[in-house]
């Protein structure tokens, strides 16, 4: 009985290690820079991450904006709420890393219909 509540325990304990494996970290400053529709803009970002799930802040030309998001392998995606005009919008990224401290990917904003790409490197 102890025997295999013990080897049990193992592979609990082996199953998170590889849980850990499949999320690279993003964790920290990167410079992020996005092109929508003829829009350029830069923005700097702080991610958190525990596991799979990211958190933050991006500082934005109209302030700073909370964002949530995902890692999963090389894919992370995140997105944060604005406004643009009083009216409510999601700005979208999807991303996959490069190399360990660039990603580059797409960015939506739905509500407008329109599309663009955004390259962020890491902070040094």
């Amino acid at each position: 009985m102890k025997s295999l509540l013990f080897s049990s325990l193992l592979a609990a304990i082996a199953s998170c290690a590889v849980v850990a494996a499949d999320a690279p970290s993003v964790a920290g400053k990167w410079d992020v820079y996005t092109s929508i529709a003829g829009n350029d803009s830069n923005m700097v970002c702080t991610f958190d991450q525990k596991d799979r799930v990211v958190t933050g802040t991006c500082a934005t030309d109209k302030g700073n904006v909370d964002i949530s998001g995902k890692i999963e392998g090389g894919k992370f995606t995140w997105s944060y709420k604005s406004d643009y005009q009083g009216m409510p919008l999601t700005v979208q990224y999807a991303g996959a890393l490069t190399s360990a401290t660039r990603i580059k990917g797409t960015v939506d904003v739905p509500e407008f219909g329109v599309s663009g790409e955004f390259t962020a490197n890491q902070s040094k």
